[in-house]
């Protein structure tokens, strides 16, 4: 067992990206659940304490120009779009994902054109999407058809207007083929709407490179915006024209101060927006950016992979053998920044896993999930969360027997 913490310093040692950890607040918790909520970020609270003070309580509605506010969303956007592999312009952030999902469903079936009497929703889906889905699907006179992910290719007809896919899937830490199931829908006429809540930031997505047509993700996970943090809008350059919002605000109006009756939309990504932003949680979201200044996504997935197979390795050789079960792919090229582990009374378990330091979630009914987010995950946390796992799971004779 000693072997597995001289193996973590020696991995910690060499690891390009270890320094990037002292750019956020952190004690000495084993922090393994930024797959739902990122730590914060040095930066932030200095930003906001002048945002507060300075841009809201002395300039007031100046900053809406003077401070930049109003052209946040399309700033903020691209300095995401790296990150998605996208280009400028082709990435507007506001609103929650829920918001962004049902703008990009509906719109998306309004592109897709006459003919098509269906959308496929990804059958393991956030369950949010698919309520989402199903209410955007009554509107447009359409229904909803769930597929396993890895069916999409066989499923899709030329009915289908689009599909609805999570790139990362929240409950086993699948990774789905983003661009076969893209090329799969396009070869059928359909278009890709991918949920990129649980892999941006974590590793490479390609949106340009694989012609993706529509993304959403959330800021609150990998990318570490802060509690409620606005979610992301991705529009593909060659439809933004044809992006025809169900929910046309003025922000997205040409003339928003025109106050005209009639709507007409904006040009390019900024007719993806809605109504006024949040500006605080904006603000707070551009400066915890400021920590992916010179980080390679291709750095980033490299260290999320070698910490995954390394907290593997350590339950194998701390847990008591049957005790818990992998449900997350072992193959990298199926696996997200995650793993998940079926443990009978997991609940149980993560609640005393959390009294002894060791934080990560629980998924109804007997799902541990551990997430990875390697700008500030260590291999020592790694090695310290198995070995803690060990030690709860030898004391409680009762939880996981069932796991085999």
């Amino acid at each position: 067992m000693s072997d597995h913490r001289a193996q973590a310093a020696a991995h910690d040692a060499a690891d390009p990206l270890a320094p990037l950890r002292e750019q956020f607040l952190l004690d000495d918790t084993v922090y393994l659940d930024g797959n739902s909520l990122g730590a914060l970020p040095r930066t932030v609270p200095g930003r906001l304490a002048d945002v507060i003070a300075r841009e809201w309580g002395e300039m007031r509605i100046r900053s809406w120009t003077e401070s930049g506010w109003w052209s946040a969303p399309e700033r903020v956007g691209d300095r995401i779009a790296p990150l998605v592999g996208a280009a400028p312009g082709r990435v507007v952030v506001g609103d929650s994902t829920s918001i962004n999902v049902f703008k990009a469903v509906v719109a998306g079936v309004r592109m897709a054109g006459r003919g098509c009497t269906e959308i496929l929703v990804d059958a393991t889906t956030f369950p949010t999407d698919g309520y989402i889905a199903r209410s955007a699907a009554r509107m447009t006179g359409l229904a909803v058809r769930p597929v396993e992910p890895a069916r999409i290719a066989d499923e899709v007809t030329e009915r289908t207007a689009l599909a609805l896919v999570n790139h990362v899937d929240f409950r086993t830490g699948r990774l789905n083929d983003l661009p076969g199931i893209t090329a799969a829908l396009h070869s059928a006429g359909a278009l890709a709407v991918w949920d990129l809540c649980h892999s941006a930031g974590a590793l490479p997505v390609g949106l340009d490179a694989h012609g993706v047509d529509l993304a959403v993700g959330c800021t609150y996970k990998y990318l570490n915006g802060g509690p409620g943090a606005p979610a992301y809008l991705y529009v593909r350059e060659s439809l933004q024209e044809r992006f025809d919002s169900p929910l046309p605000g003025w922000n997205s109006h040409t003339e928003p101060f025109g106050m005209e009756p009639e709507y007409a939309p904006a040009d390019g990504i900024t007719r993806g927006r809605v109504g006024t932003p949040d500006i605080l949680s904006l603000l707070a979201l551009e400066a915890a950016l400021d920590v992916w200044d010179g980080v390679a996504i291709e750095d980033v997935r490299a260290k999320s992979l070698a910490l995954s197979d390394f907290f593997l390795d350590c339950v194998a050789g701390y847990v008591p053998a049957g005790r818990v079960r992998s449900r997350t792919p072992s193959e990298h090229r199926r696996r997200g920044s995650q793993v998940s582990l079926e443990c009978a009374d997991a609940g149980g378990v993560m609640a005393e896993l959390t009294r002894r330091g060791v934080v990560g979630d629980f998924r109804h009914p007997d799902v541990l999930r551990f997430g990875f987010t390697p700008l500030y995950t260590s291999f020592a946390d790694v090695e310290r969360a198995a070995r803690v796992l060990g030690e709860v799971l030898r004391e409680r004779p009762d939880a996981g027997e069932d796991a085999g």
